[in-house]
């Protein structure tokens, strides 16, 4: 077992779940790392702080938004403490930094796997159009608006139901005008501008979750169809799907992107088999948990690639291996959340 400290981001396992305690459960199952596991949290009150089983110790962080060098200063101080072999952002809002930051990190000796900017920028909501042409895969049209009156004057071929989608999370189903303008206003004070208006595209959602190694080849592929959604749009319980031609679209993009890192494909299966991409998300998703179930260990795998490590492809999964989220109280003591607040770790 070779021992590694890894950091993560992403603890806020509520009703909206981030991707970071099921990357770390992963981790913890891995047969070729001892992990050593520190938590970065932006927030108090995130679950993941509070679950001593999975998190060695938790350091709270800023968010980017307050300031890239503030950011990167508590990184560094925390690195100074921890000695962090990698990192793992599990965030859409952070990546940015974390990618602009990442040959910084690695001069300290902070190794990242992440997208390159350019792969980050052009699977944007407000690009998945030119996304779609450029590498010839099914999009449903889309544009980004920046004002509720845009939502009374759609543009020509754009007409109710539509999705009204967030700039970093969040998709709402929209059947006229009036409820268009509630889900605007509600994902602007969010997430803020511009939101992406986008065609409804009737069939079954899937979605897959896979890993790229950033030279054309995917290293891990499972493709699942949400057998429970929450309000927010969140797979609240999945199965793994034998599919082969969604397995090949994943195999083409990532092979056309040459994409680096995890990523989630969020696509559309109409009822005459066609696959329409509605949104690609930069990094892994919550439910990657249900990969390592399935035989796919992407979290580890994704680790090895961090650190150079040959990782063979991973390419047998088990369908019909199924998740459901659930909700348990998580006892503590105040003295926990004081220390967390006053110290800024735990």
């Amino acid at each position: 077992m070779h021992k590694i400290t890894i950091a993560v981001t992403g603890l806020n396992n509520t009703d909206n779940p981030g991707p970071g305690i099921p990357v770390v459960r992963g981790l913890r199952e891995s047969i070729y790392f001892d992990v050593r596991i520190i938590g970065f949290a932006y927030e108090n009150m995130e679950p993941g702080i509070y679950m001593r089983d999975l998190i060695d110790k938790v350091y709270m962080i800023p968010y980017p938004s307050g300031g890239s060098d503030e950011f990167l200063d508590r990184i560094l101080y925390i690195h100074d403490i921890e000695k962090i072999d990698l990192i793992i952002p599990n965030f859409d809002a952070e990546l940015y930094t974390f990618i602009v930051k990442q040959d910084i990190l690695a001069q300290k000796g902070i190794k990242t796997f992440l997208p390159t900017l350019e792969q980050f920028e052009e699977r944007h909501k407000s690009n998945l159009n030119k996304f779609g042409k450029k590498y010839n895969v099914l999009v449903p049209d889309s544009k980004a608006i920046t004002d509720e009156r845009d939502l009374a004057f759609l543009p020509d071929g754009f007409e109710y139901p539509l999705w009204i989608k967030g700039k970093f999370y969040e998709a709402y189903s929209a059947n006229n005008f009036h409820q268009a303008a509630g889900f605007f206003h509600k994902l602007a004070a969010k997430w803020g501008l511009p939101i992406i208006i986008q065609k409804y595209a009737k069939g079954t959602e899937v979605n897959v979750i896979a890993l790229g190694d950033g030279y054309g080849n995917t290293i891990a592929c499972v493709p699942m169809r949400k057998q429970y959604i929450t309000d927010k749009g969140k797979a609240w319980a999945g199965i793994t799907i034998n599919d082969p031609k969604l397995i090949e679209l994943t195999y083409k993009i990532i092979k056309q992107t040459k994409w680096r890192g995890g990523m989630e494909l969020e696509i559309i299966k109409t009822k005459n088999g066609e696959y329409y991409l509605i949104e690609i998300n930069p990094r892994i998703p919550a439910w990657v948990y249900l990969a390592v179930g399935a035989g796919q260990n992407i979290p580890e795998a994704l680790a090895k690639l961090a650190l150079g490590i040959n990782v063979e492809p991973l390419t047998e999964y088990s369908s019909g291996t199924m998740f459901i989220r659930y909700s348990y109280d998580l006892i503590g003591n105040i003295s926990d959340f004081e220390k967390i607040n006053i110290n800024g770790e735990l």
